[in-house]
């Protein structure tokens, strides 16, 4: 048996930055800017600059709504949400699928990174940035975070790369060839990218809209069908906890699901996870002489918070009394002048409608005095006859205040008469279930089924192609030569890469595709997540001092925020071929022409 961690994010710390990151130049600051997380660090090769990711949270925000008003709301960022759970219903991205859309908010991210790294510069950054985007992303979105990085932080320059091909850069060892099959599956899509000599072959990538975010999304929507008793308690948090560990991927689909039919197959292999609960028995094994007596203590606690109301509400009709008979005073003293005044104040016309207005509040003085002097008598018979009956609050047939009524109304279940089972010995009474075992989710088939999405989408009514089908695709698009080049060095990397078996279920899938006897090999990244973070950092200390790769402000001003500057790592840039326009003289002749013969067919 398993139990949720539902651990909570601890909030980022203000780091102070060494000296050495500002000396004798600014170093680059890496920041992976994935949709799933956020990852910033320095790239320094001084010893004493740690080589990782110094911030890691959420790529999310949240903004509280605060006082009615708009008043103390507040933005939050990544790990100091604490949980998202509480806020998922305020959590927003900047992300759409894997493209960042949403500028706004991505501007909160890189100020969460900014403020807590401890960039001191005074109104911009002068750190360069490296920074990961999408594979072919789009050129309004690079535009756009040109803009945010160039005129809102004045960085000074800047360079683009696709995080797997700065993971498939990191992992690179001696004797490896250059060329390769990245597949890079992350939170939101799936990526098949061929690497050819050293280059991204951008027109032969393919992308499934399919990753770790929809796996958990499916997971939950099947449990939550298997238990709904549990429904709010199966989250999207637990689901992810979930997959990252207790999720595998099978070599053979159907093959695995013919073991799981096996009774012992389930049993050895199930996997039970504990959702928290109460201790609390749902029966109560109290004897009936305990209920009476809880029974008399509940009412006679209902008679004094009565009594108390109907004193209160007397005071009030009293003081209100006794302020219209001093009104009245003053017509009958003549003080004509003070009587208007004081009839104006309470919302009166004349003389009769106070009148009618002192006699109803001293029937009603007279009647609440009634009423507390048949309570208290009933309550002193009670504690002597110990009945559990409801006394009788109201002899006289008067209307009940509408607080009365409701107070009574909520102890009504505690009245209802029981029948008699004192007689019934309850000395042994045991729960009839294990509390604990119905607040346990059982994961069998459940366990394969999430993963399997990225080879089989139509297990969730999706119209794609899965894994296998997309590889063979790609390949198909090349010479044998090259496809044997390609097969030789297949890499695996990003966060939905980390199931196990994933490695043995792509060899089966090429085994499968490929020729008889063909040779293939395929490797996993050292750290999948990571990779990426640490392959830019290795390109920003090998470029930090050469032009190549970097955008510099004079590039942006002259070229537009869509321009690119390429490398190893990096999307081929395409730029906006515009139509060419017609000059402005041949059209006004065209349209001169165009005017003399409508004319000279009128």
């Amino acid at each position: 048996v398993f139990a949720f961690r539902d651990a909570r994010w601890a909030p980022d710390p203000v780091l102070e930055p060494g000296a050495a990151v500002r000396s004798p130049q600014p170093v680059p600051l890496v920041i992976d800017n994935g949709s799933f997380q956020t990852r910033a660090g320095w790239a320094c090769p001084d010893p004493s600059v740690p080589a990782e990711p110094l911030l890691r949270f959420r790529s999310l925000a949240a903004r509280s709504r605060g006082a009615r008003g708009g008043a103390g709301a507040e933005t939050q960022v990544g790990n100091d949400l604490g949980s998202p759970e509480p806020l998922r219903w305020l959590l927003r991205s900047p992300f759409d699928r894997n493209v960042p859309v949403q500028l706004e908010l991505q501007e909160l991210l890189l100020d969460h990174v900014f403020q807590r790294l401890g960039v001191s510069s005074q109104g911009c950054v002068d750190h360069p940035i490296v920074l990961t985007e999408a594979v072919c992303n789009p050129l309004y979105s690079r535009q756009m975070m040109s803009e945010l990085l160039f005129e809102c932080y004045q960085v000074p320059k800047v360079s683009y790369g696709v995080d797997s091909l700065y993971s498939f850069y990191h992992n690179r060892r001696q004797n490896w060839p250059c060329s390769g099959l990245v597949i890079s599956s992350g939170y939101q899509c799936t990526h098949i990218l061929p690497v050819l000599e050293g280059r991204l072959d951008a027109k032969n990538c393919k992308r499934i809209n399919l990753g770790g975010c929809q796996a958990a999304v499916y997971l939950q929507r099947l449990l939550q069908l298997k238990y709904p008793g549990h429904f709010a308690a199966i989250t999207l948090s637990r689901m992810e906890e979930i997959l990252h560990e207790h999720s595998y991927i099978a070599q053979d689909y159907i093959e695995e699901l013919q073991k799981w039919r096996c009774p012992e197959y389930y049993e050895n292999n199930v996997h039970k996870m504990q959702l928290p609960f109460s201790n609390k028995l749902l029966g109560s094994t109290v004897a009936s002489e305990e209920k009476q007596e809880k029974r008399q203590q509940q009412l006679r606690r209902l008679q004094e918070l009565n009594a108390r109301r109907r004193e209160e509400k007397l005071q009030l009709d009293q003081e209100r009394l006794d302020r219209l008979l001093y009104v009245q005073e003053l017509l009958e003293d003549g003080q004509m002048d003070q009587f208007h005044k004081a009839l104006v104040e309470l919302n009166m016309d004349s003389a009769e409608e106070l009148q009618s207005y002192i006699n109803k509040l001293s029937l009603s003085v007279e009647q609440t005095k009634q009423k507390i002097l048949q309570s208290e008598v009933n309550i002193e018979v009670d504690v002597v006859d110990s009945k559990p009956e409801t006394p009788d609050l109201d002899p006289l047939g008067s209307e009940q205040s509408l607080e009365d009524v409701e107070s009574i109304n909520e102890f009504e279940p505690l009245f209802a008469e029981e029948q008699p089972e004192a007689e019934k010995p309850v000395a042994a009474v045991q729960p009839v279930f294990n509390l604990a075992e119905y607040h346990q989710l059982f994961l069998g088939t459940e366990r394969i089924r999430a993963p399997e999405i990225v080879f089989q989408p139509s297990l969730i009514g999706e119209d794609q192609a899965g894994i296998a089908e997309t590889m063979q695709f790609v390949l198909e698009r090349y010479s044998k030569e090259q496809q044997t080049i390609l097969v030789q060095n297949v890499f695996l990397t990003g966060g939905n890469t980390m199931y196990p078996g994933l490695k043995a279920r792509i060899q089966k899938e090429l085994l499968e595709m490929r020729p008889f006897q063909s040779s293939f090999q395929v490797h996993l990244a050292s750290s999948p997540v990571l990779d990426a973070w640490y392959g830019a950092r290795d390109w920003a200390v090998e470029y930090m001092s050469r032009e190549e790769g970097w955008i510099s402000r004079k590039d942006y001003e002259e070229k537009g925020g869509e321009y690119l500057k390429e490398h190893c790592a990096s999307n081929v840039y395409v730029p906006i071929r515009l139509p060419k326009q017609a000059p402005r003289a041949a059209e006004a002749a065209g349209r001169a022409s165009g005017t003399g013969n409508a004319g000279e067919q009128a």
